[in-house]
């Protein structure tokens, strides 16, 4: 069956949708014989609807001008189902896989099943919830085969060996029941194979596999959607960092959590043509662009067409596409030139631009002007990771990527006209004095002083919390799908400084003090090719040909951020690596790791110094901890 015809002729016009070969006409040219028979079958019922829809959701290189096909009266359907019953801050529901489920639901007879074969991140994704509310009202029975091997979440799999389709992306076979007579009492069937099994083993279990002999086991939503990774603690009484109700509130009565504002990473969609190490460079490359973009405009600004193609000189998105369909001009300016934060401890030149980044979100009132001191933002990855929660503090705009589609709560923001007030909300500021005022009883003034617990303590307080082991795992399923709620320990002044410890260390890592490592040098070795390799086992870093580091302490490696150790974050990204976008290649490939070997020296030894003292602090934190909330 082929859904996206189908989709069509129910947009057209047709009373719902049909079964039919791919391809076989298009509407605008059917004979009237066959408009009658294709009119004849949308009138009659379906019970079986058979499907393997297309794995992207949107054109990712906009440089081939040929974006998706788009279907409004399905999405809207989608916004009324999927996206209202969820509860995500951030939802992605407007994919091919949601598209053709939602169709075929609609379609389906008041008896019958949908068969697909699909990515499996409906089954368990935060985003999801509102789904699986739904599809457990629309259907009697779901009967769900998890094929598993989601490369980004076990990075110990590779997609061509373990994935039955070769890709990075978990699949999932999924059975919809519908009987009309049970609707409301969906039972929800779940089969698993190991991450592990290798692609042509999964391949000849689904030959041989008969459905009624599948070890199936029933599964019991909780009261959140949740299929599986349910949590038991008690994460929901604790207080909110953040929430959407209280970043949309019209008066301060209506903030119910500690941050007001929150904002995801400047997601740039051009990285090699908006970063580099070199401000000089980096502003060659953006007047290039601009040129380029101009020269473009000039012909055909105003008046683009879907079949014009627009080549790949510079890398073309749907946004800038949209400034060419409008005529906007772009002008160069040094002042967006700023220090941004790309991957842990590593900076670059960003041009921050609203019309050469993607989406910035709410970074323009974070960070207005790029000064120094200008603000502090605790960030944590906004989806679940499956290296766990993390978190880290920095005082310059950041990459969505930092860690894995980054969020960040600030400690400041900024009116519009430029006016920087505290995004610690007053509702916390309260709910937080009276807490300590009614534990601390008459010692409440002595250990709060006159202010009482301020905005910046419980920033501070905040931020050690979120390094703290024992909360990471006891509130790690609970990490996965939402944001961070505080605990209130015992121990707030504590907490508070050891917070503030980290965040100085963290937020200002290029001023730690260097680590005392010894740098070996071959005198016999004329080649100084960039290697860039860490050895934890022997304590080294090799640099290139002729530099080796030695004395990397132990503890140095401890401090991971996702995948990697701090020291393994900084070797990765000064690596000399080759561009993928055809012109930077071509033009602007001129980073080379000689001309800043001794600055990722120096640097190296400050983050083994922030790694070790990290270490010391959070095992510290560990031995304070203890869930005393309200």
């Amino acid at each position: 069956m082929d859904t996206l015809d189908n989709m069509d002729w129910q947009q057209s016009g047709a009373t719902g949708g049909a079964v039919t070969r791919q391809g076989a006409f298009n509407l605008g040219g059917l004979s009237e014989e066959n408009w009658i028979r294709v009119q004849e079958q949308n009138e009659k019922p379906i019970s079986v609807i058979i499907g393997n829809p297309p794995y992207n959701d949107q054109q990712f290189d906009w440089n081939n001008a040929n974006p998706n096909r788009k279907y409004p009266e399905i999405d809207a359907r989608i916004k009324e189902t999927y996206i209202k019953e969820g509860t995500a801050q951030r939802t992605h529901q407007y994919d091919m896989y949601k598209r053709f489920i939602r169709w075929a639901s609609d379609r389906l007879a008041d008896n019958g099943i949908i068969a697909f074969i699909t990515n499996r991140a409906y089954l368990d994704t935060r985003q999801d919830d509102g789904f699986r509310r739904i599809v457990a009202k629309e259907f009697s029975g779901l009967y769900l085969l998890d094929l598993g091997s989601d490369v980004r979440r076990n990075p110990k799999i590779s997609g061509t060996t373990h994935n039955i389709f070769g890709i990075q992306t978990g699949v999932a076979i999924g059975f919809f029941v519908r009987e009309k007579s049970n609707l409301g009492q969906c039972c929800i069937h779940y089969a698993q194979r190991d991450d592990a099994e290798l692609a042509v083993d999964k391949l000849a279990y689904l030959r041989e596999a008969k459905l009624d002999e599948i070890a199936f086991e029933i599964i019991t939503p909780d009261d959140k959607n949740n299929w599986f990774n349910q949590s038991n603690s008690d994460f929901t009484t604790l207080m909110p960092l953040a929430n959407r109700e209280t970043k949309l509130a019209k008066v301060t009565a209506d903030e119910q959590a500690i941050f007001r504002l929150y904002s995801l990473g400047v997601s740039t969609n051009r990285d090699e043509w908006v970063y580099d190490f070199d401000a000089d460079a980096l502003g060659k490359k953006v007047r290039a662009f601009i040129n380029k973009y101009e020269e473009i405009r000039a012909e055909h600004g105003g008046k683009v067409s879907s079949d014009l193609a627009l080549g790949t000189s510079i890398k073309w998105t749907r946004d800038l596409e949209r400034q060419l369909r409008v005529d906007l001009p772009n002008i160069f300016s040094r002042a967006s030139i700023r220090q941004a934060e790309l991957r842990p401890f590593v900076c670059k030149s960003l041009y921050f631009s609203q019309q050469l980044n993607e989406m910035q979100y709410q970074l323009p009132q974070v960070f207005p002007t790029g000064s120094p001191d200008e603000n502090k933002v605790i960030c944590f990855p906004g989806n679940a990771s499956s290296n766990g929660f993390q978190v880290l503090a920095t005082g310059r705009v950041f990459s969505h990527d930092l860690i894995k589609t980054t969020q960040c709560l600030p400690l400041y923001r900024y009116t519009p006209d430029g006016q920087r007030v505290s995004n610690i909300t007053d509702w916390a500021i309260c709910q937080i004095n009276d807490h300590y005022r009614a534990e601390w009883g008459e010692d409440y003034g002595r250990i709060a002083g006159e202010e009482g617990i301020t905005a910046e303590q419980i920033f501070a307080y905040t931020y050690a919390v979120l390094h703290d082991p024992v909360y990471r795992h006891v509130y790690a399923v609970d990490l996965l799908r939402e944001f961070p709620r505080l605990p209130l320990y015992h121990d707030f002044h504590h907490w508070s400084e050891m917070g503030q410890q980290l965040l100085d260390m963290h937020i200002g890592f290029e001023s730690a003090d260097p680590y005392p490592l010894e740098r070996n040098e071959r005198k016999d070795v004329d080649s100084t090719r960039a290697i860039l390799r860490a050895d934890k086992e022997q304590g080294t870093v090799t640099l290139d040909e002729r530099t080796t580091l030695v004395g990397i302490p132990e503890k140095a490696w401890e401090y991971r951020l996702g995948s990697r150790s701090a020291v393994e974050w900084v070797l990765d990204q000064y690596k000399e690596k080759t561009p993928r976008d055809p012109t930077v290649r071509d033009r602007f490939n001129t980073y080379r790791f000689a001309d800043y070997k001794e600055q990722v020296i120096d640097l190296l030894q400050r983050v083994c110094t922030v790694s070790v003292e990290t270490v010391r602090i959070v095992g510290r934190l560990n031995l304070l901890s203890g869930i005393d909330q309200i």
